[in-house]
């Protein structure tokens, strides 16, 4: 860091004695602001003995760049906005669909039908039929592996499909319909700017499945017939989907026996086919085809396929005016339309340095051009990271973290920092820590002015010891003299998430039914922005599920139109200043 900011070199005529008394009380000035950083919220003051003396070129700097702030009456907007929601399965949260009625209607009915199955719970072999089998049993022999039909004949034909199959909790923690719907739900080919999907009714797939014999007709011909070119870490392969499965092993999932791990391949490949084939008979049960077809096509459209273009048009049209975006769970493809967008015209885009292209959720960070002329200075990304406390392990990913270094066109030297946290909270406190910790300990960081925007992933009411709880978070940043866009003390009832799973995906002991979704969703104040307590104080904050500036309690999202299940957090705030102080 030493080597991006130079001292000016001596030498030169001597000053005369005016210039040097005006020097004289610039000196004196700049010790007085080096005693506030030690003493009231500088950097410096959070590891006593081991913090570094800071840089007096950048303590006068930030002095004077924040009176000049001040004089102009030059305000900072920072936003936050955690971009991640809905991924391949358009059905897996409750969303609010006001505009079309059938929604709901759907919705409620495959509750029901899970829930109150009564006479429609029939033995599977009344929807993957005994023909299904034979087809899939011959498909199966073909390619090699041991057959199955003892379970089939023996078992899985006599279960009834909700009792005996879709809420089987064994089959569940033995992974046999989870697996292959994991590995073969959505798989993103090279080559196409869109995944292929499996025929099923919980991804993007936009074939007709009218029928079970429809369905089934397509479902074998992907599972077999499909070869597909993916990209590896290794290169590219081209095989179809059925070569990608894995065994299922006893040591990972022990409820697995030891005759079932030997045939875990086909095993799995006949669950997932009378899983979807469940699915399918499910919705042609509760809807008519046409009806939920057309639903799900639309919802595809919007909540899927269109899931960039509305983050970007949000960001662009609404938050287009703020200094600072931080943004949370990014993938590549949003980086890269963003830049060749007007956004990327108007700010600096930053990206990790070293960014996550598998989980493909990355923190990144926008500088308005207007208020950072010069664009970023360097990534402390890393810096950061070395500054854990040795010997814990913090539950962080590659990508999650991103910490820069920016000069404002005041002069102000600023640290911003973007974060996502664990679905558990665990790794937020110790990433503030870090991040303080590293500012600390470098002459050139202490007098920066840190603005951090973070989905902190905290909770109203967490469970002690495995989730982070939001007061015991707010008492953390307090520690060191900072506050937050929701003050000192955040309250535990201002909630930035509401978003709860349905009955339509895999994990049924996670569905939530429609009048659990507020009790039992995730319903959280997750979302905050951190500055320095002595920097700056706020003039507003608002929060946004609408993207329209305003957020509805109660709501639950993403919806058709906004596009996250976490709302944007946004605040206005102005420098504090000796003067204003006084």
């Amino acid at each position: 860091m030493a080597s991006m900011y130079r001292r000016p070199r001596g030498g030169g005529n001597p000053l005369p004695p005016s210039y040097r008394n005006k020097a004289l009380l610039i000196i004196a000035a700049i010790a007085v602001y080096t005693a506030f950083l030690y003493h009231s919220g500088g950097a410096g003051q959070y590891l006593g003995a081991d913090s570094a003396a800071p840089d007096p070129n950048l303590s006068a700097s930030a002095l004077n760049g924040m009176a000049a702030m001040a004089n102009a009456n030059r305000k900072l907007q920072v936003s936050t906005w955690n971009v991640a929601a809905i991924n391949n399965n358009p059905f897996e949260y409750w969303i609010t669909y006001d505009e079309n009625p059938a929604y709901e209607t759907i919705m409620t009915n495959i509750e029901a039908f899970l829930e109150n199955p009564g006479a429609q719970d029939v033995p599977v072999s009344q929807v993957f039929t005994e023909e299904m089998f034979a087809e899939l049993e011959k498909r199966m022999d073909g390619v090699g592996w041991d057959n199955v039909r003892s379970y089939w004949d023996n078992d899985f034909k006599n279960r009834k499909i909700v009792e005996g199959f879709m809420k089987d909790p064994l089959l569940g923690s033995k992974r046999l319909a989870s697996m292959p719907d994991r590995i073969t739900n959505t798989i993103n080919v090279v080559g196409s700017d869109f995944p292929v999907c499996r025929p099923t009714v919980i991804n993007m797939y936009d074939g007709d499945l009218s029928t079970l014999q429809i369905w089934w007709s397509a479902w074998e011909r992907f599972m077999f017939d499909t070869p597909l070119t993916i990209q590896s870490k290794d290169g590219t392969f081209t095989e179809p989907p059925y070569k990608m499965l894995q065994p299922i092993k006893k040591a990972k999932y022990p409820d697995i026996t030891e005759e079932e791990e030997k045939v875990s391949l086909p095993l799995q490949t006949m669950c997932g086919a009378i899983f979807d084939a469940i699915l399918v008979h499910m919705m042609n049960t509760v809807s008519t085809p046409d009806v939920w077809q057309a639903l799900k096509k639309t919802m595809v459209e919007n909540l899927n396929r269109q899931k960039v273009p509305h983050t970007l048009d949000i960001l662009e049209n609404v938050y287009g005016t703020s200094d600072i975006i931080a943004l949370q769970e990014v993938s590549g493809s949003l980086i890269e339309q963003a830049r060749n967008r007007p956004l990327g015209q108007k700010f600096w885009i930053v990206a990790p340095g070293s960014m996550d292209a598998v989980r493909d959720q990355n923190s990144v960070i926008l500088l308005s051009k207007e208020t950072f002329p010069a664009g970023p200075s360097a990534e402390i990304t890393s810096l950061v990271e070395s500054s854990f406390e040795p010997g814990v392990t913090v539950p962080v990913a590659k990508g999650d973290i991103l910490a820069i270094t920016a000069t404002d066109r005041d002069g102000i030297p600023f640290v911003v920092a973007s974060f996502h946290g664990d679905t558990n909270g665990l790794a937020t406190k110790p990433v503030l820590s870090a991040i303080m910790k590293g500012m600390a300990s470098d002459s050139s960081l202490v007098a920066h002015k840190l603005v951090f925007g973070l989905d902190a992933n905290t909770y109203e009411k967490a469970k002690p010891g495995k989730q982070q709880d939001v007061l015991e978070w707010g008492q953390h940043y307090v520690s060191y003299d900072l506050t937050s866009c929701w003050g000192d003390v955040p309250n535990p009832a201002n909630y930035t998430t509401f978003n709860s799973r349905t009955y339509l995906q895999p994990q049924l002991n996670k569905a939530c039914k429609k009048t659990d979704k507020r009790a039992n969703g995730d319903v959280n104040p997750k979302d905050f922005i951190l500055f320095g307590k002595g920097d700056f104080k706020v003039v507003h904050t608002w929060k946004d599920n609408t993207g329209e500036k305003t957020y509805i309690e109660d709501m639950a999202f993403p919806t058709l139109n906004f596009p996250s299940d976490h709302g944007i957090l946004a605040t206005i705030v102005e420098p504090i200043t000796s003067a204003s102080n006084a």
